[in-house]
């Protein structure tokens, strides 16, 4: 008998979140057992035959000491629920249940290519028969996945579907345990009753969804939003027919893509030098020989009966053609990976043919001939410009009165679709993301910038020309999501927000996700890192972390969960870390989450004087636009010189320059004429003077120092509540580098009285302490404090207070 064994290393896991799976979803209930005699028999192969989370820690055990199995391969196997015996067949089309918790989500449609189990290898290793193996006695099945609509990305070309058309997947399959097949479900070539109502969705005469019925007349690609015409019996007829090479590996049911030039012609991908060009230099052009809309042509291929002028040209499918060569052997392909061709024909793929987006690309063909059309001849999609004029969506509902339209262009919350003077940030983000989205892979894109210098407006900006691609056909599709650290209750909420996104779950319809933070991360780990119950969508994420600062904590397990899923393979997700600090991976983050984050870090500056001239005098340009020309100004170019070199000089925030120049025209309304400079200076006054900036003004030394200390340790530390301990220590530092102008030698405060220095900060609500009776037992060093004023208002009041000593401590 062997001794104890060994406790299994991870070390390519360390600090990865595992996700326990549920006994529904990875187990063999008593419920469950074979019907029939095996069918095969062969030596475990790891890739093919283990579930992918027990599969990492098999291989992570010694080689001497691994268990070593056979996989025993049946033709059926039965299921007993309620009562009710059903029994599931290789081929059989089914309904699966997939790990996605919310009730009103519908099953997953998959067919089944394969099932097996493991048994011990008794021959190839010692095995103690009193020891339990949770490998042995699985019941597994390997499934290939069709696709909802509801189960692409959300971003994409829209094309109409029939309510329960699905779409058959290249090659996406999964292993699930036999626990988790729901019920036979019938998958058909051509809707039964395919007489489309004249609505604008074409719906079929009676619920088919209740009585599992669904219609495949395509393939697709779901990464890249690519449609194939598609024979389901053939392919289904052929499949299930051959041999098989390795056992259950299921490659005969998988679909090779052939594009042709008589279908549609491989989107051209941008070149790296095109895709990041600075977009002053592109020009504004729609989609080249734009044509009707897909429907056109979804209602020629739904048809297949159908007698129209192009009927001719579509290109079809048989469930046999791939035995035969394709008529345009020199035709371009575009295939994502380079594929051996088999010897064997029991051995070849289903190939399927891809079909055309629009009418308009059916009618060229048909005039220029098969031939004349070659993607190489082509113009590649090109990136919009929209800075041509700024592009306003409320630029309709704007006053006539020429001071109330420059107040509202001039209102912080006014934001154009894309950015003067931002540029070459905004091709560096967008060049980023749209190499992640065409390589399909996942990656970190770390922005970083003080306030106001436009980064968030940048990403939304860049989001905003993803979408319009991706709804082109000019990029990959994807699906988006924005989690805000300012608006979530707590950092794991971001948990929920994703999952959410990654489910499928319409939140407009159905209300957020009644799902707890630790069950969210479970799924979405289970989801990232390829488990068996991720489910049949396989297209890139974007998400959009803002206001990094703010899921910073004690242990760093949220921003180092969102940084490690794009580094797991076929995770396809891209996160865009949007902070305020530039170096606050070097400050705040742990060695294991700044490896995570990647080397793609993109620093916006302050805006210079001249940057925020241009700013202001854009949107007041906008705000002029559609005006008659004998339309008063409302604002002297000087007073916009004046307010931007004023703002440069202290913080570059473009939002303080736009607040200063709408308060100008405010002034200046009253007598309808042009704001000038004295109305900047009194504004600029008046700004100095509020009550934030008079309280801080009247603050001694001591509380002033404490503010500053506690404003380092935020930018050091990069989350909001400080230990007061931490606070208090770097105060003491202070105190030895700077000095009270009316008591030039000061003495070190001992602690009781730092302590009366931070009551008084409490009792004036500039800061606020952590309460309550949990606090009340800690320590005085470990209660946490927060700063309640606005941290840009007291950096730059107590610069001016403090001279250049206090601002270059403040601002490094």
């Amino acid at each position: 008998m062997r001794g104890t064994p060994k406790t299994p290393l991870r070390r390519s896991t360390r600090g990865q979140p595992l996700a326990a799976l549920s006994t529904k979803l990875s187990g063999s209930p008593a419920n469950i057992k074979w019907h029939g005699q095996m069918v095969h028999e062969r030596l475990m192969i790891p890739e093919l035959d283990m579930l992918p989370e027990r599969r990492t820690t098999w291989a992570e055990q010694d080689e001497k000491e691994r268990p070593k199995y056979r996989a025993v391969f049946y033709n059926a196997f039965q299921k007993t629920e309620r009562g009710e015996s059903i029994v599931f067949n290789v081929g059989d089309t089914v309904t699966v249940e997939t790990m996605v918790l919310h009730r009103d989500r519908k099953a997953s449609i998959a067919v089944i290519v394969a099932m097996w189990e493991l048994v011990s290898d008794r021959e190839g290793a010692e095995e103690d028969e009193d020891e339990e193996d949770e490998n042995v006695g699985q019941m597994m099945v390997r499934i290939h996945w069709f696709l909802r609509p509801s189960e692409l990305a959300t971003i994409r070309a829209k094309r109409e579907h029939l309510d329960n058309e699905i779409y058959y997947s290249l090659s996406s399959d999964a292993i699930f345990g036999a626990a988790s097949m729901v019920s036979h479900c019938q998958v058909v070539d051509n809707a039964p009753h395919s007489t489309p109502m004249t609505t604008p969705r074409r719906r079929w005469v009676y619920d088919d969804e209740k009585k599992n019925i669904f219609c495949c007349r395509l393939a697709v690609d779901s990464r890249r939003g690519v449609y194939y015409d598609f024979n389901w019996t053939g392919h289904h007829k052929k499949a299930f027919g051959g041999a098989d090479e390795p056992w259950g590996s299921g490659d005969l049911w998988n679909v090779d893509p052939v594009e042709r030039r008589e279908g549609m012609p491989p989107r051209k991908k941008l070149k790296p030098t095109e895709a990041k060009q600075t977009r002053s230099k592109r020009k504004r052009i729609e989609i080249a020989e734009e044509g009707p809309d897909d429907s056109e042509y979804d209602q020629l291929a739904s048809d297949s009966d159908a007698d129209n002028e192009y009927a001719d040209q579509l290109p079809t499918f048989d469930g046999d053609a791939s035995d035969s060569p394709a008529p345009d052997t020199d035709s371009d392909t575009d295939i994502d990976a380079p594929k051996t061709p088999s010897k064997s024909r029991k051995r070849r793929r289903t190939a399927a043919h891809p079909t055309p987006h629009s009418k308009a690309a059916l009618a060229r063909r048909r005039v220029k001939g098969a031939g004349a059309g070659s993607p190489r001849k082509r113009t590649g999609p090109r990136f919009r410009l929209h800075n041509a004029g700024l592009g306003y969506e409320t630029m309709s509902n704007l006053p006539k009165d020429p001071w109330l339209r420059a107040m509202q262009m001039l209102h912080v919350g006014s934001r154009p679709d894309a950015l003067p003077c931002r540029d070459d940030e905004f091709d560096r983000v967008l060049g980023a993301v749209y190499d992640l989205l065409e390589e399909g892979s996942g990656g970190c894109v770390y922005i970083s910038g003080v306030p106001g210098t436009g980064k968030t407006a940048t990403v939304h900006a860049v989001v905003r020309e993803l979408k319009r691609m991706a709804e082109s056909t000019e990029t990959n599709p994807f699906t988006y999501v924005e989690i805000n650290g300012l608006r979530i209750p707590e950092p794991t909420a971001a948990y929920s927000l994703l999952w959410e996104v990654v489910s499928g779950h319409n939140v407009a319809k159905e209300g957020h996700l009644r799902m707890g933070a630790k069950e969210s991360l479970k799924a979405l780990t289970a989801h990232f890192s390829g488990g068996s119950s991720r489910g049949p969508g396989g297209h890139a994420c974007v998400v959009l972390m803002d206001e990094l600062d703010q899921l910073m904590t004690a242990k760093q397990d949220v921003v180092y969960n969102f940084f490690n899923w794009p580094t797991l393979a076929g995770s396809k997700l891209v996160v865009l870390a949007v902070a305020n600090t530039m170096d606050l991976p070097e400050r705040a983050m742990t060695g294991r989450v700044r490896s995570r984050l990647g080397m793609t870090r993109i620093n916006f500056p302050p805006y210079t004087a001249a940057q925020l001239q241009a700013i202001v005098e854009a949107r007041v340009a906008s705000a002029r636009e559609g005006q008659p020309e004998s339309t008063p100004e409302v604002l002297d170019s000087d007073a916009i010189k004046l307010a931007s070199k004023r703002t440069s000089n202290t913080s570059g925030d473009a939002r303080r320059i736009l607040d200063i120049c709408r308060r100008a025209v405010e002034l200046a309304h009253q007598e309808q004429r042009k704001a000038v400079i004295n109305d900047v200076l009194q504004v600029t006054k008046q700004m100095q003077n509020s009550p934030t900036a008079a309280y801080l003004r009247q603050c001694s030394f001591h509380e002033r120092l404490i503010l500053v200390a506690l404003i380092k340790c935020i930018k050091s530390e990069g989350v909001e509540e400080i230990k007061w301990g931490d606070v208090a220590y770097q105060h003491s530092l202070y105190v030895k580098v700077f000095e009270d102008p009316d008591v030039p030698r000061l003495r070190q405060p001992t602690p009781n009285e730092l302590v009366l220095v931070l009551d008084s900060l409490v009792a004036s609500q500039a800061v606020l302490l952590e309460s309550g009776a949990a606090a009340m037992r800690k320590a005085a060093g470990d209660r946490k404090v927060v700063l309640n004023l606005e941290q840009s208002e007291v950096e730059r009041v107590l610069g001016e207070v403090g001279g250049d000593k206090w601002r270059n401590n403040l601002t490094s």
